[in-house]
């Protein structure tokens, strides 16, 4: 291989919270007992396909889970290695949060493999924390780490649809209805989206805990369950969310009813009223012989007088009948 196509980095871990970024000569040529490796590609790439396939020695089924389209968060165990798949939310610049990124994690006792499409930040926090000798020191903490920060990029996410949704229910009585309903369609679209992913992920990372492999301790099973019960929380948020936003929906629904039957009932009124006024002025103005008052130059302004009069009763009945 030459060049790093396909590459993002790869770094030997030192044990220490420290690395040393290597390219794909020394992936081809390195050993366990250097250190931890950890090799992080771009699924689109033919190079990084390539060497997952044809160089990693990486069960051709994982590989082909790694580079595959479909990415539902889900754990899988092969003797002492796991392959995780997780999701994030999408901060990168000008996407949706709900557009949530994917990204792949094959652990061994000695070796990292993570692949994504599309950039995830969680994966920078990483590399500045090994640039900073405070990262993770093996497969175990990194994994910790990695759905660590995932969550913490989840939690303000989530919070915000919650604020966001508050201001849509204080507005609900005072607002442009038809703007509201935009925004909560949009609000209701993003909590499913992250809930798509977010509870399936949930039951990952509750699995995780009960594997029995000898680079997973006590410890990282702690980090793991913290994890676990943030995500629980942001699940328990979001099915929260949803169900304030059916609700807030139905009352938005019951209010622009409301509102049409209102409007509606006003022009069934104005109609009642211009009803017959039409009638009468309909039958005055037939081009037929026999009109009468056709002759009389008072004539007019009977008709005026009447039509007022009658728009008088009208009114009045209405009124006696508590319908205006």
């Amino acid at each position: 291989m030459t060049g790093n196509e396909g590459l993002i980095c790869a770094y030997i871990l030192d044990g220490q919270g420290s690395g040393r970024e290597v390219g794909w000569e020394e992936i081809l040529a390195w050993r366990p007992e250097q250190g931890v490796l950890w090799v992080h590609l771009d699924r689109g790439s033919e190079q990084a396909g390539r060497w997952l396939t044809e160089e990693s020695g990486i069960d051709p089924v994982v590989c082909e889970s790694m580079v595959s389209e479909e990415s539902s968060p889900r754990l899988t165990r092969f003797g002492e290695a796991l392959l995780v798949n997780l999701r994030g939310v999408n901060m990168n610049p000008g996407a949706e949060p709900a557009d949530m990124v994917a990204i792949r994690v094959w652990l061994e006792p000695a070796r990292i493999v993570t692949v994504r499409g599309r950039r995830i930040l969680a994966i920078q926090d990483i590399r500045d924390a090994l640039s900073e000798h405070s990262g993770p020191e093996d497969p175990g903490e990194f994994l910790a780490r990695l759905i660590y920060n995932l969550i913490s990029r989840m939690i303000p996410v989530v919070s915000e649809l919650e604020d966001e949704l508050d201001q849509i229910e204080v507005e609900l009585l005072t607002s442009n209805l038809s703007e509201l309903r935009m925004g909560l369609g949009s609000l209701r679209r993003t909590t499913i989206l992250l809930r798509r992913y977010l509870a399936p992920q949930r039951e990952v990372l509750s699995r995780v805990q009960t594997e029995r492999l000898d680079w997973l301790d006590a410890e990282h099973k702690t980090h793991l369950r913290e994890a676990a019960e943030s995500t629980v929380r942001l699940v328990d948020d979001l099915n929260t969310v949803r169900e304030r936003a059916a609700i807030t929906q139905d009352e938005l629904n019951n209010r622009l009813s409301d509102q049409m039957n209102r409007t509606m009932y006003i022009l069934t009124l104005v109609a009642s009223i211009l009803l017959p006024l039409s009638l009468l002025t309909g039958l005055l103005g037939i081009n037929v012989g026999g009109i009468p008052g056709s002759d009389k130059p008072w004539a007019f302004s009977a008709v005026v007088a009447l039509l007022v009069l009658l728009s008088v009763v009208e009114v009045w009945l209405l009124r006696r009948l508590k319908m205006l």
